[in-house]
């Protein structure tokens, strides 16, 4: 630095003592103090400028601070609410599902749990829902749809979840009858979502568009609950029985919500 600006540098720094000397002792008369204040202005206004600035700079910066604090907070309370908005339509969805199953009349025949769907095993047939042991869930359970179709029935079952065999699955067999006759057969599951009618006589006629429905012969599911329709009528002369595709009641795809039957007679 070159001593010109050295020698200005302490000029305005003794200047500035001077100042605030004539400015804070009371041994000065109001002129000498008006004097001084006068003379000094221009470096006062530069010096209390700057001071501002820095002042400023540093008050934004905290306050910038509180208010992304305070934004967080607002955020995080926002998120609360939307979740609890999210449980609150949720749990409507959930009694008005359960309003219309009991008008229905299924709490009279039977002792339900309400699941919802939350993952789907279209290679093995098989569905997830969020309800398992702590919810007395067991393995064998039939599981329904709200309008009385049948699903298929609890395979696997787990703490918080469990698996439901659907009744297109491989493993899936129980006794059905087609309404208001005395034709019975075996519905079995194909797989990929399919399923047919099996050992059905010979001599019994069965048409496309009849329903099936379950029957209470074998004990595996209660009777009356609609499986599907005839699709298509497979007959053969060497053969004593005859089989038939079914249609499934239920639309895998549309499936979010099952009832689950605890206990049945």
């Amino acid at each position: 630095m070159k001593t010109s600006q050295r020698f200005k540098i302490s000029i305005i720094i003794i200047l500035l003592v001077v100042f605030f000397l004539v400015l804070n002792l009371s041994g000065f008369s109001k002129e000498i103090k008006n004097f001084f204040y006068s003379i000094s202005e221009p470096v006062q206004k530069t010096f209390f400028g700057a001071g501002k600035k820095t002042s400023d700079f540093f008050e934004g910066i905290f306050q910038g601070y509180d208010l992304k604090k305070e934004n967080e907070g607002l955020t995080l309370k926002i998120q609360s609410l939307l979740a609890e908005n999210a449980q609150l339509k949720e749990l409507k969805k959930e009694n008005e599902i359960l309003r219309e199953s009991l008008g229905l009349g299924l709490e009279k025949d039977f002792k339900l749990a309400f699941a919802e769907t939350n993952g789907k095993d279209i290679s093995q047939d098989f569905l997830l829902i969020n309800k398992g042991f702590k919810d007395g869930i067991s393995e064998g359970q039939p599981v329904i749809t709200q309008q009385k179709t049948l699903v298929g029935e609890i395979g696997e079952v787990y703490e918080n979840f469990s698996k439901i065999m659907l009744i297109t699955n491989k493993e899936s067999s129980f006794d059905a009858k087609i309404p208001d006759s005395d034709i019975y057969g075996i519905v079995k599951g194909r797989g990929n979502f399919e399923l047919y009618l099996d050992l059905i006589p010979k001599e019994k006629e069965i048409k496309e568009g009849d329903l099936v429905i379950t029957a209470s012969l074998g004990g595996v599911f209660p009777e009356g609950f609609l499986v599907g329709e005839i699709k298509k009528v497979n007959k053969s002369d060497v053969k004593p029985f005859q089989q038939a595709d079914i249609k499934p009641a239920f639309d895998i795809k549309e499936l979010e919500n099952v009832f689950i039957i605890t206990d049945f007679k």
